[in-house]
Protein backbone atom coordinates (compact mmCIF):
# COMPACT_ATOMS: atom_id res chain seq x y z
CA UNK A 1 0.00 0.00 0.00
CA UNK A 2 1.16 3.51 -0.81
CA UNK A 3 0.81 5.88 2.13
CA UNK A 4 -0.89 9.01 0.82
CA UNK A 5 0.20 12.46 1.92
CA UNK A 6 -3.30 13.02 3.31
CA UNK A 7 -3.00 9.93 5.55
CA UNK A 8 0.51 10.92 6.61
CA UNK A 9 -0.51 14.51 7.46
CA UNK A 10 -3.62 13.32 9.32
CA UNK A 11 -1.53 11.00 11.51
CA UNK A 12 0.97 13.77 12.30
CA UNK A 13 -1.88 16.16 13.13
CA UNK A 14 -3.57 13.62 15.41
CA UNK A 15 -0.36 12.99 17.36
CA UNK A 16 0.34 16.70 17.61
CA UNK A 17 -3.10 17.26 19.16
CA UNK A 18 -2.50 14.42 21.63
CA UNK A 19 0.93 15.78 22.55
CA UNK A 20 -0.61 19.17 23.23
CA UNK A 21 -3.11 17.53 25.61
CA UNK A 22 -0.40 15.55 27.38
CA UNK A 23 2.03 18.46 27.73
CA UNK A 24 -0.55 20.53 29.56
CA UNK A 25 -1.57 17.68 31.83
CA UNK A 26 1.89 16.46 32.83
CA UNK A 27 2.55 19.68 34.70
CA UNK A 28 -0.58 19.43 36.85
CA UNK A 29 -1.74 15.82 37.02
CA UNK A 30 -2.46 14.44 40.48
CA UNK A 31 -2.95 10.96 41.89
CA UNK A 32 -6.70 11.57 41.75
CA UNK A 33 -6.39 11.26 37.98
CA UNK A 34 -4.64 7.87 38.10
CA UNK A 35 -6.19 4.40 38.05
CA UNK A 36 -4.56 0.98 38.33
CA UNK A 37 -5.16 -1.58 35.59
CA UNK A 38 -5.50 -5.32 36.12
CA UNK A 39 -1.74 -5.79 35.61
CA UNK A 40 -1.10 -3.12 38.28
CA UNK A 41 0.27 -0.68 35.72
CA UNK A 42 -1.03 2.89 35.97
CA UNK A 43 -3.43 4.57 33.57
CA UNK A 44 -4.18 8.28 33.78
CA UNK A 45 -6.74 10.80 32.58
CA UNK A 46 -4.06 11.78 30.08
CA UNK A 47 -3.95 8.25 28.60
CA UNK A 48 -7.72 8.30 28.09
CA UNK A 49 -7.81 11.85 26.74
CA UNK A 50 -4.91 11.25 24.36
CA UNK A 51 -6.57 8.11 22.99
CA UNK A 52 -9.91 9.88 22.60
CA UNK A 53 -8.33 12.74 20.65
CA UNK A 54 -6.34 10.53 18.27
CA UNK A 55 -9.25 8.17 17.65
CA UNK A 56 -11.61 11.10 17.06
CA UNK A 57 -9.30 12.56 14.40
CA UNK A 58 -8.87 9.20 12.66
CA UNK A 59 -12.55 8.38 12.92
CA UNK A 60 -13.53 11.62 11.20
CA UNK A 61 -11.70 10.65 8.01
CA UNK A 62 -11.49 6.84 8.25
CA UNK A 63 -14.64 5.76 10.12
CA UNK A 64 -14.41 2.17 8.84
CA UNK A 65 -10.74 1.53 9.62
CA UNK A 66 -9.78 -0.60 12.62
CA UNK A 67 -7.86 0.96 15.51
CA UNK A 68 -6.02 -1.28 17.98
CA UNK A 69 -5.10 0.79 21.03
CA UNK A 70 -3.82 0.07 24.50
CA UNK A 71 -6.66 1.52 26.54
CA UNK A 72 -10.40 0.81 26.82
CA UNK A 73 -13.22 2.83 28.33
CA UNK A 74 -14.71 0.13 30.55
CA UNK A 75 -13.37 1.60 33.78
CA UNK A 76 -14.72 5.04 32.84
CA UNK A 77 -18.20 3.54 32.55
CA UNK A 78 -18.00 2.41 36.18
CA UNK A 79 -20.06 4.82 38.35
CA UNK A 80 -17.26 4.72 40.94
CA UNK A 81 -15.00 6.49 38.42
CA UNK A 82 -17.49 9.15 37.37
CA UNK A 83 -15.23 11.97 38.55
CA UNK A 84 -12.31 10.73 36.47
CA UNK A 85 -14.61 10.29 33.49
CA UNK A 86 -15.75 13.90 33.86
CA UNK A 87 -12.12 15.03 33.97
CA UNK A 88 -11.39 13.20 30.75
CA UNK A 89 -14.38 14.78 29.00
CA UNK A 90 -13.31 18.26 30.13
CA UNK A 91 -9.75 17.68 28.90
CA UNK A 92 -10.88 16.46 25.49
CA UNK A 93 -13.30 19.37 25.16
CA UNK A 94 -10.46 21.87 25.58
CA UNK A 95 -8.79 20.41 22.49
CA UNK A 96 -11.77 19.34 20.38
CA UNK A 97 -14.51 21.81 21.35
CA UNK A 98 -17.82 20.88 22.95
CA UNK A 99 -18.13 17.10 23.34
CA UNK A 100 -20.42 14.81 25.27
CA UNK A 101 -19.42 12.01 27.62
CA UNK A 102 -20.93 9.52 25.17
CA UNK A 103 -18.75 10.85 22.34
CA UNK A 104 -15.56 10.69 24.37
CA UNK A 105 -16.25 7.15 25.60
CA UNK A 106 -17.08 6.02 22.07
CA UNK A 107 -13.83 7.50 20.73
CA UNK A 108 -11.81 5.68 23.37
CA UNK A 109 -13.64 2.46 22.55
CA UNK A 110 -12.79 2.93 18.86
CA UNK A 111 -9.41 1.59 19.96
CA UNK A 112 -10.82 -1.82 20.88
CA UNK A 113 -10.46 -3.30 17.40
CA UNK A 114 -8.96 -6.70 16.68
CA UNK A 115 -5.64 -7.00 14.88
CA UNK A 116 -6.96 -9.72 12.59
CA UNK A 117 -7.58 -7.60 9.50
CA UNK A 118 -5.28 -6.81 6.59
CA UNK A 119 -4.74 -3.18 7.58
CA UNK A 120 -5.27 -1.26 10.82
CA UNK A 121 -3.96 1.50 13.09
CA UNK A 122 -2.26 0.76 16.38
CA UNK A 123 -1.94 3.35 19.12
CA UNK A 124 -0.29 3.77 22.49
CA UNK A 125 -1.77 7.07 23.74
CA UNK A 126 0.96 7.46 26.37
CA UNK A 127 3.81 5.01 26.09
CA UNK A 128 5.78 5.25 29.31
CA UNK A 129 3.03 6.27 31.75
CA UNK A 130 5.38 5.90 34.72
CA UNK A 131 7.82 8.30 33.05
CA UNK A 132 4.93 10.67 32.37
CA UNK A 133 3.98 10.62 36.06
CA UNK A 134 7.60 11.28 37.09
CA UNK A 135 7.80 14.26 34.74
CA UNK A 136 10.25 12.41 32.49
CA UNK A 137 10.10 10.98 28.97
CA UNK A 138 7.00 9.49 27.38
CA UNK A 139 5.65 9.13 23.84
CA UNK A 140 2.42 9.19 21.87
CA UNK A 141 2.89 6.35 19.38
CA UNK A 142 0.70 5.84 16.30
CA UNK A 143 1.34 3.41 13.46
CA UNK A 144 -0.55 2.14 10.42
CA UNK A 145 0.02 -1.50 9.49
CA UNK A 146 -0.55 -3.28 6.21
CA UNK A 147 -0.31 -7.07 5.82
CA UNK A 148 1.47 -7.48 9.14
CA UNK A 149 4.05 -4.73 8.59
CA UNK A 150 4.12 -1.15 9.92
CA UNK A 151 4.16 1.21 6.93
CA UNK A 152 3.57 4.55 8.69
CA UNK A 153 4.87 5.58 12.09
CA UNK A 154 4.40 8.79 14.08
CA UNK A 155 6.13 9.16 17.42
CA UNK A 156 5.42 12.22 19.55
CA UNK A 157 8.03 12.88 22.25
CA UNK A 158 7.09 16.12 24.07
CA UNK A 159 10.04 16.07 26.48
CA UNK A 160 12.76 14.83 24.12
CA UNK A 161 15.36 17.31 22.91
CA UNK A 162 16.72 16.95 19.38
CA UNK A 163 19.10 19.48 17.83
CA UNK A 164 18.51 21.86 20.76
CA UNK A 165 14.75 21.73 20.28
CA UNK A 166 12.62 20.26 23.04
CA UNK A 167 9.42 18.54 22.00
CA UNK A 168 9.61 16.65 18.71
CA UNK A 169 7.47 14.42 16.56
CA UNK A 170 9.16 11.79 14.40
CA UNK A 171 7.11 10.81 11.35
CA UNK A 172 8.03 8.36 8.63
CA UNK A 173 6.53 6.07 6.02
CA UNK A 174 8.11 3.13 4.25
CA UNK A 175 7.26 4.50 0.79
CA UNK A 176 9.39 7.62 1.08
CA UNK A 177 11.86 5.97 3.48
CA UNK A 178 12.51 9.41 5.00
CA UNK A 179 12.05 10.28 8.67
CA UNK A 180 10.91 13.84 9.32
CA UNK A 181 10.91 15.96 12.47
CA UNK A 182 8.11 18.25 13.58
CA UNK A 183 7.65 20.38 16.67
CA UNK A 184 5.02 19.27 19.17
CA UNK A 185 3.99 22.92 19.41
CA UNK A 186 1.37 24.48 17.16
CA UNK A 187 3.87 27.16 16.22
CA UNK A 188 7.13 26.38 14.51
CA UNK A 189 8.97 28.65 16.94
CA UNK A 190 10.18 27.28 20.25
CA UNK A 191 12.37 28.93 22.87
CA UNK A 192 13.70 31.38 20.31
CA UNK A 193 14.76 28.62 17.91
CA UNK A 194 12.97 28.33 14.58
CA UNK A 195 12.66 25.16 12.55
CA UNK A 196 14.76 25.62 9.43
CA UNK A 197 12.16 24.20 7.07
CA UNK A 198 8.45 24.69 6.44
CA UNK A 199 6.88 23.22 9.58
CA UNK A 200 4.04 21.75 7.50
CA UNK A 201 6.55 19.58 5.64
CA UNK A 202 8.80 18.77 8.55
CA UNK A 203 12.58 18.68 8.69
CA UNK A 204 14.29 15.59 7.19
CA UNK A 205 16.30 13.71 9.80
CA UNK A 206 19.87 13.02 8.71
CA UNK A 207 21.61 11.11 11.51
CA UNK A 208 25.40 11.11 11.47
CA UNK A 209 27.15 7.82 10.60
CA UNK A 210 28.61 5.76 13.42
CA UNK A 211 32.38 5.98 13.14
CA UNK A 212 33.65 4.04 16.15
CA UNK A 213 31.58 1.28 17.76
CA UNK A 214 33.54 1.71 21.00
CA UNK A 215 32.01 5.17 21.39
CA UNK A 216 28.49 4.06 20.57
CA UNK A 217 25.87 4.47 23.26
CA UNK A 218 23.09 2.04 24.02
CA UNK A 219 19.77 2.75 25.64
CA UNK A 220 17.30 0.64 27.54
CA UNK A 221 14.15 0.92 29.63
CA UNK A 222 14.19 2.70 32.97
CA UNK A 223 11.96 0.01 34.48
CA UNK A 224 13.88 -3.19 35.25
CA UNK A 225 10.68 -5.20 34.81
CA UNK A 226 10.60 -4.26 31.11
CA UNK A 227 13.97 -5.76 30.18
CA UNK A 228 16.91 -7.60 31.74
CA UNK A 229 19.46 -4.83 32.31
CA UNK A 230 22.31 -7.17 33.22
CA UNK A 231 21.99 -9.13 29.97
CA UNK A 232 21.77 -5.91 27.96
CA UNK A 233 25.04 -4.75 29.51
CA UNK A 234 26.75 -8.06 28.66
CA UNK A 235 25.58 -7.93 25.02
CA UNK A 236 26.70 -4.31 24.63
CA UNK A 237 30.12 -5.10 26.09
CA UNK A 238 30.50 -8.22 23.93
CA UNK A 239 29.68 -6.13 20.85
CA UNK A 240 32.38 -3.64 21.78
CA UNK A 241 30.31 -0.80 23.26
CA UNK A 242 32.00 0.62 26.34
CA UNK A 243 29.78 3.57 27.29
CA UNK A 244 27.31 3.59 30.16
CA UNK A 245 23.68 2.88 29.23
CA UNK A 246 21.21 5.69 28.72
CA UNK A 247 17.93 4.72 30.42
CA UNK A 248 14.83 6.33 28.94
CA UNK A 249 11.13 5.60 29.27
CA UNK A 250 8.94 4.72 26.29
CA UNK A 251 9.48 4.55 22.54
CA UNK A 252 11.57 7.71 22.89
CA UNK A 253 14.38 5.15 22.76
CA UNK A 254 13.53 4.51 19.10
CA UNK A 255 13.74 8.26 18.53
CA UNK A 256 17.13 8.49 20.22
CA UNK A 257 18.49 5.71 17.98
CA UNK A 258 16.96 7.37 14.91
CA UNK A 259 18.83 10.61 15.66
CA UNK A 260 22.14 8.83 16.21
CA UNK A 261 22.37 9.95 19.83
CA UNK A 262 22.41 6.22 20.65
CA UNK A 263 23.24 3.32 18.37
CA UNK A 264 21.60 0.44 20.18
CA UNK A 265 18.38 -0.29 22.04
CA UNK A 266 17.86 -3.76 23.50
CA UNK A 267 14.68 -5.31 24.82
CA UNK A 268 15.66 -8.55 26.53
CA UNK A 269 12.98 -11.15 27.44
CA UNK A 270 12.23 -11.31 31.14
CA UNK A 271 12.12 -15.10 31.30
CA UNK A 272 8.41 -15.34 32.10
CA UNK A 273 7.22 -15.96 28.55
CA UNK A 274 6.20 -12.33 28.05
CA UNK A 275 5.78 -11.18 24.45
CA UNK A 276 5.94 -7.56 23.37
CA UNK A 277 2.78 -5.66 22.44
CA UNK A 278 2.39 -4.27 18.94
CA UNK A 279 1.60 -0.71 20.05
CA UNK A 280 4.89 -0.57 21.98
CA UNK A 281 6.95 -0.98 18.80
CA UNK A 282 4.94 -0.28 15.63
CA UNK A 283 5.67 3.44 15.29
CA UNK A 284 9.27 3.15 16.45
CA UNK A 285 10.11 0.45 13.90
CA UNK A 286 9.12 2.69 10.98
CA UNK A 287 10.94 5.72 12.43
CA UNK A 288 14.22 3.86 12.93
CA UNK A 289 14.15 2.01 9.62
CA UNK A 290 13.44 5.20 7.68
CA UNK A 291 16.34 6.87 9.50
CA UNK A 292 18.66 4.14 8.19
CA UNK A 293 18.55 1.79 11.16
CA UNK A 294 17.53 -1.84 11.61
CA UNK A 295 15.05 -3.62 13.89
CA UNK A 296 14.87 -7.39 14.48
CA UNK A 297 14.36 -9.78 17.34
CA UNK A 298 17.28 -11.44 19.15
CA UNK A 299 17.37 -14.16 16.49
CA UNK A 300 17.69 -11.65 13.66
CA UNK A 301 14.11 -12.13 12.49
CA UNK A 302 11.88 -9.19 11.51
CA UNK A 303 9.19 -8.28 14.02
CA UNK A 304 5.94 -10.01 13.01
CA UNK A 305 2.91 -7.79 13.62
CA UNK A 306 0.46 -10.20 11.98
CA UNK A 307 -0.30 -12.41 15.02
CA UNK A 308 -2.67 -10.26 17.06
CA UNK A 309 -1.92 -7.83 19.85
CA UNK A 310 1.46 -9.33 20.71
CA UNK A 311 4.66 -10.21 18.87
CA UNK A 312 4.23 -13.87 19.72
CA UNK A 313 6.67 -15.10 17.08
CA UNK A 314 9.52 -12.86 18.26
CA UNK A 315 11.96 -13.14 21.14
CA UNK A 316 13.06 -9.74 22.40
CA UNK A 317 13.92 -6.72 20.26
CA UNK A 318 17.21 -5.39 18.86
CA UNK A 319 17.23 -1.85 17.48
CA UNK A 320 20.37 -0.32 15.99
CA UNK A 321 21.39 2.66 13.90
CA UNK A 322 22.31 0.13 11.21
CA UNK A 323 26.04 -0.34 10.97
CA UNK A 324 26.47 -2.46 14.08
CA UNK A 325 23.40 -4.67 13.79
CA UNK A 326 25.14 -7.86 12.72
CA UNK A 327 27.84 -7.24 15.29
CA UNK A 328 25.20 -7.09 18.04
CA UNK A 329 23.42 -10.22 16.79
CA UNK A 330 26.77 -12.07 16.74
CA UNK A 331 27.31 -11.00 20.34
CA UNK A 332 23.87 -12.36 21.26
CA UNK A 333 24.79 -15.72 19.71
CA UNK A 334 28.17 -15.92 21.40
CA UNK A 335 26.60 -15.24 24.79
CA UNK A 336 23.83 -17.77 24.17
CA UNK A 337 21.11 -15.27 25.05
Amino acid sequence: MTVSKARFDLAVGAVKKACRVCEGLQRRISQEGVLSKDDKSPVTVADFASQAVVCAVLNEVFPDEVIVAEEGAECLKNPDNSEICSQVVDIVAREMGHVSQEEVVSWIDRGSGDADVESFWTLDPIDGTKGFLRGDQYAVALAFLEKGEPVLGVLGCPNLEVNQRRGVIFAADMDSAVCRLYSTLSSNIQAGKAWTDNSAEGVPLNPPPLVDVRRARFCESVEKAHSDHSVSAKIAAEAGLSSQPCRIDSQCKYGVVATGEASLYLRIPRGDGYREKIWDHGAGVVVVQCAGGQVTDLDGEPLDFSRGHRLIENRGVVVTSGGIHECVLDAVKRLGV
